[in-house]
């Protein structure tokens, strides 16, 4: 009788294990789950993209301060050149003393009068 016993909670205990692996697989391969599988995924990589790039491109801005100084040195240039100031030009200029008006015309320069 104690055999008995033991094999049937054996195959019991095999049978619930079974049963729990195969629905935890089954919620693993429904539509949902396989989208946010492939979002989280999706997401993971875009980080670890863009940490490589952000990386890349200050080992770059490093690497080109290191050759300007080092160039700078070999052509004996240490210090900014000085720039001329700005040329400061007007836009438009305000020369009322070149408006002239004809005298004696019918023109009316009133934009509301009805032609």
């Amino acid at each position: 009788m104690f055999r008995r016993t033991f094999w049937f909670s054996t195959g019991v205990a095999a049978g619930v294990w079974a049963t729990t692996k195969v629905n935890r697989k089954l919620k693993q391969l429904t539509p949902e789950s396989l989208a946010a599988t492939a979002a989280n995924k999706a997401l993971e990589t875009g980080h670890r993209l863009k940490d490589a790039a952000v990386g890349f491109a200050l080992d770059v801005r490093d690497n080109m301060v290191q050759r300007e100084a080092e160039l700078g040195e070999a052509l004996g240039i240490h210090e900014s050149p000085e720039l001329p100031e700005p040329r400061r030009v007007t836009a438009i200029e305000n020369n009322r003393s070149t408006v002239k008006y004809i005298e004696n015309t019918t023109y009316s320069y009133n934009r509301n009068e009805d032609h």
